[in-house]
């Protein structure tokens, strides 16, 4: 598209970390766009370069080969300019002790310059659920608060394009969905997001389109819907007390008591169900479901069906 600025642009993007068993490639020719007002998702299981990735586009670390572009701002040769124009979630918990939540989100203001602040301030201590905390020490407050007020910080100076790189990680249910309504605002008036989660259904329910890493290389990139589509056959869904026949139990994902079976057709549904009642499985609450998110990812983990899983790496259009 003509004149089209993608709001980040990771073009051929290559790390490689000495260590000392000698070079370990965590990325590999990373090559993909992120429109303006995208909500995006970056998928992939520990140790495929999410974070690598993310501290590169932070200016926190630097690419071997290859450049990244915040809003057509080079990453290393633009720092403070493409710096300003990120918010970064970080994963760890970081905060400053010394200071309460009101005073770190007027000095976090300071660092970009941002003046006569105090609207936005006490308009995200409310939206993210910490306006009676806004005087307390961080020291003082629990996992949950702190990583509230990270996602403030990052917010504070009101950046076009939000990172959150595994924000709800071990935190509880009322915080993910203050988060995620506020999220989705910003990103409806016109944010771009993008966001890193181990979480499949939230990135399933938030993200137009998603790129999976698998050992620092792009397995597959395009809109949630069409990688959901892509996605062969059905899931057998039951929950058992008993053990599964050996055949069966290699193809299975069990959870507890839940135990997911993928079927190509309605011949496999049916062969599963008579390997069953062969073994004398007993099953409870049984039911046929489209492949969500999750087993997308595992196929494509795989190795499977990745030809047909994988968009054009750069498209970068917004959904």
């Amino acid at each position: 598209m003509a004149g089209f600025m993608p709001a980040v642009s990771f073009q051929g993007v290559s790390k490689t970390f000495a260590t000392p068993k000698g070079p370990f490639q965590a990325l590999s020719q990373v090559s993909l766009d992120i429109g303006q007002g995208e909500f995006f998702g970056l998928l992939g299981p520990n140790g495929a370069g999410k974070t690598t990735l993310i501290s590169i586009l932070a200016g926190l670390a630097r690419a071997s080969s290859g450049r990244v572009l915040v809003q057509g701002l080079d990453v290393q040769a633009d720092f403070a300019e493409a710096r300003r124009r990120l918010g970064v979630v970080p994963q760890e918990l970081v905060f400053d002790p010394f200071f309460n939540v009101r005073e770190s989100l007027r000095i976090q203001s300071g660092y970009f310059g941002v003046k006569n602040n105090e609207a936005w301030i006490d308009e995200l201590l409310v939206s993210l659920g910490l306006a009676d905390r806004a005087d307390a020490n961080m020291r003082q407050l629990s996992g949950g608060m702190k990583r509230r007020v990270l996602v403030a910080q990052a917010l504070v100076h009101k950046p076009p394009i939000i990172v959150l790189d595994e924000p709800t990680a071990g935190v509880d249910v009322e915080l993910r969905q203050t988060l995620w309504q506020f999220i989705a605002r910003l990103n409806r008036q016109g944010h771009t997001v993008l966001l890193t989660t181990h979480y499949l259904e939230e990135a399933e329910a938030l993200c137009g389109r998603i790129a999976m890493l698998k050992a620092g290389q792009v397995v597959a990139l395009d809109s949630t819907s069409q990688l959901l589509t892509a996605a062969s056959g059905s899931m057998l869904q039951f929950k058992t007390d008993i053990a599964l026949p050996p055949a069966l139990a290699r193809l299975a994902r069990v959870t507890g008591r839940v135990v997911q079976l993928p079927a190509q057709d309605a011949a496999d549904i049916e062969s599963h169900l008579a390997a069953l009642r062969l073994a004398e499985v007993a099953l409870q609450d049984l039911e046929i479901r489209r492949p969500d998110l999750e087993d997308v990812f595992l196929q494509v983990m795989a190795g499977h069906s990745r030809s047909n899983l994988t968009g054009l790496a750069g498209t970068g259009a917004p959904q």
